[in-house]
């Protein structure tokens, strides 16, 4: 099966955003660049579709600043923050790993 004729897109077809970026200015950004913004509305109900989906950076994140010493980066090195960066994610991994395991 082949693809869509052209150059493959660099941006994305549409950006999911909550109700925190529902201003006319970041619509108008967005547009700007080519992508179809798919912003929350002020006001509407929280079920309305947007949030059904799982805003898997921001729980990256959330993940990461389980451990204190990532939370403030205090290593001038980057190969050491980078270590413990690696050493969280690893962490993380195996947690999750470990309670899909059945028993």
């Amino acid at each position: 099966m082949r693809g869509k004729r052209g150059r493959p897109r660099r941006r994305p077809d549409v950006v999911l955003a909550d109700r925190g970026y529902d201003h006319d200015k970041y619509r108008r950004l967005v547009w700007d660049l080519g992508v179809k913004p798919q912003i929350a509305r002020r006001g509407t109900e929280h079920g309305s579709g947007l949030g059904t989906q799982r805003w898997v950076v921001e729980r990256a994140f959330a993940h990461l600043h389980w451990f204190r010493r990532l939370r403030i980066r205090w290593e001038i090195r980057d190969d050491i923050h980078e270590a413990f960066l690696s050493l969280a994610c690893s962490i993380i991994c195996w947690r999750r790993l470990k309670k899909l395991r059945p028993r």
